[in-house]
């Protein structure tokens, strides 16, 4: 039997230059975990599995991987759990995104080395999913996405609270002498009190319901709670799903298309979601040979609106999106933009997972699509002379009265800059000035974490004052709110006109003209571009996978992602 036709044990054989030999040396290793000859001979399900003691959403792995397991064996399939590398959001330094591509190419050359016919992929906290995807799509080998599911929210006196867009909330508070030192340390030990990703629809939650709606993970899963007995169940089918999938491969080539990438996209808008997932998404598809502009963002954003009223755009946790019908219930409403012969991880196409589930909906939560929350999309795309490839505001987070704005620059070069100086007291700001952050995007030695949400100096939280126009070449966390210019590009630490800009200047934001541009001459420009200097520490000064990163990230628009990942034909474009 030809290695492309093996199955189980017999496939990708280790090579010594006998394949009898390798075919014997395996099976006799793996006889002494105690298989039996008759299960030797059967096909095998990975199961990529993220859990780590340093990522709490990924708590209840060991019990949900049972499940899977359980579900490959009813499919007939022999479970073999794998580890990969796991990144649990806030645990890493100096942000998790920085891991991202690393955990992708850890979980695309394990599934590729090592003999297994389908995969299961078990992900969650922010960046796991986006890796496991990204990693699925370069191996191309049936895989299943099973999330890791919503925490429950908790409660603070008569207040629901829920990771993170509360804790944020509760933080400027406490910034602004609203709540005492008491009181924080209170909701600090009541805000994530459950296994499970943010209960917000923050990037995990986005991302959860992304890869739904691209078709890689099954129906109905991606909003059920950590905690819920349907989680476990989700696990079973999902293992079923890849057991089935030996038999009638579905690869994710097939799965992740032009059009199922296109109705992400819509979701995305319609969701409110987090501004990660464009990043995440545009490297999803990059994989695969898939390019998403930001032009087609913008012209998606603006015949999408947005249905549901969850945090941090609306008032409702995800638990309240479960329980009011999930993404089977926004697809519904969005089917009339929707590419509906998609195909899933199961064999249908989205057209007939609609056709087949008229499902309930609460419309509290998920709005009709004629009397929507908002009429355009969550997220639009600036361009201008500050970011000629785009940035990114979250417009159904933010302020409409400071959406067509001229402010006054009052510029931070670095986050240790910002940290030092923000909440002086004699810090020359006003609330109709517009922070700017610099040195912060993938190529910083901050490697593009979530800063972006740039803290109101205290002087000006104390007055009241709750959000005024930010802009960065940074992400912010999508549990986050506020007038916030993300994802300048190109970035300021390569030289990007972000960093030419100096405290005095003059912005002008437009998100009705979806501008964003630097009001200083393009003579002065040109001047100010031949002093600049990198603050960088080049490549060849580092080493390991920071100077890997360092030499390969691209921009926010290309997905973050390294050149070296991408089909090759596109490694060169």
């Amino acid at each position: 039997m030809s290695d492309d036709k093996a199955q189980g044990f017999a496939r990708g054989l280790t090579n010594y230059g006998d394949h009898d030999f390798s075919i014997y040396l395996r099976r006799s290793f793996a006889s002494s975990m105690g298989y039996s000859q008759d299960v030797l001979k059967k096909p095998i399900v990975g199961i990529a599995n993220s859990f780590s003691g340093f990522n709490n959403c990924h708590r209840h792995f060991p019990e949900l991987l049972e499940a899977v397991k359980r579900g490959v064996l009813l499919g007939g399939g022999l479970p073999v759990e794998f580890p990969t590398i796991s990144l649990g959001e806030v645990f890493l330094s100096p942000t998790s995104l920085k891991f991202r591509n690393l955990m992708s190419m850890d979980t695309e050359e394990m599934i590729r080395a090592q003999p297994m016919d389908a995969v299961v992929l078990m992900g969650g906290c922010d960046k796991t999913v986006p890796a496991q995807l990204m990693g699925a799509a370069s191996a191309d080998l049936p895989a299943v996405q099973l999330v890791a599911g919503p925490m429950m929210t908790s409660r603070h006196g008569a207040e629901r609270l829920g990771a993170c867009t509360d804790c944020r909330r509760f933080w400027g508070k406490y910034r602004a002498g609203e709540v005492s030192n008491q009181e924080i340390n209170q909701i600090e030990g009541r805000l994530a009190t459950t296994a499970g990703t943010c209960a917000v629809m923050g990037t995990a939650s986005t991302m959860a319901c992304i890869a739904e709606t691209l078709g890689m993970s099954l129906p109905g899963t991606a909003a059920i709670p950590a905690v819920h007995a349907d989680r476990l169940r989700a696990g079973e089918a999902s293992g079923l799903a890849a057991a089935s999938m030996v038999a009638n491969p579905i690869r994710p080539s097939q799965v992740i298309t032009e059009k199922s990438v296109e109705n992400a996209l819509r979701v995305l808008l319609a969701l409110g979601g987090s501004t990660n997932a464009i990043i995440h998404l545009t490297a999803i598809a990059g994989r695969l040979g898939i390019k998403i502009s930001l032009e087609k963002l913008n012209a998606l954003s603006d015949t999408t609106p947005v249905l549901v009223n969850l945090k941090p755009v609306g008032s409702d946790y995800m638990e309240d999106f479960f329980y009011a019908g999930g993404m089977g219930a926004v697809l519904r409403e969005l089917k009339p933009l929707l590419h509906l012969d998609t195909l899933s991880v199961t064999g249908e196409t989205l057209g007939d997972r609609l056709e087949n589930d008229p499902g309930y909906v609460d419309h509290r939560i998920i709005s009709k699509a004629s009397a929507p929350l908002e009429p355009q999309g969550g997220l639009v795309a600036l361009f201008g002379n500050i970011a000629p490839r785009g940035a990114i505001l979250k417009r159904s987070a933010a302020d409409e009265s400071l959406f067509e704005k001229e402010g006054r620059a009052v510029v931070f070069s670095s986050l240790e800059d910002l940290a030092k100086r923000v909440d002086d007291p004699d810090l020359d700001i006003t609330e109709d000035d517009f922070m700017v952050l610099q040195n912060a995007g993938p190529k910083s030695a901050s490697g593009m974490p979530e800063a972006g949400y740039l803290p109101i100096p205290k002087k000006l939280s104390a007055k009241g004052v709750k959000d005024m126009v930010r802009i960065s070449d940074a992400r912010m966390s999508g549990t986050a709110f506020g007038t916030i210019v993300l994802h300048v590009a190109p970035e300021s630490a390569v030289g990007g006109p972000l960093s030419l800009v100096r405290n005095g200047d003059r912005i002008r934001l437009s998100v009705k003209e979806k501008r964003i541009e630097l009001l200083v001459d393009d003579a002065e420009l040109e001047q100010r571009r031949d002093t600049w200097v990198s603050t960088v520490v080049p490549p060849e000064d580092r080493r390991g996978y920071d100077r890997l990163y360092a030499s390969e990230v691209g921009q926010a628009d290309e997905g973050c992602d390294f050149a070296f990942l991408l089909p090759v034909d596109r490694q060169n474009t």
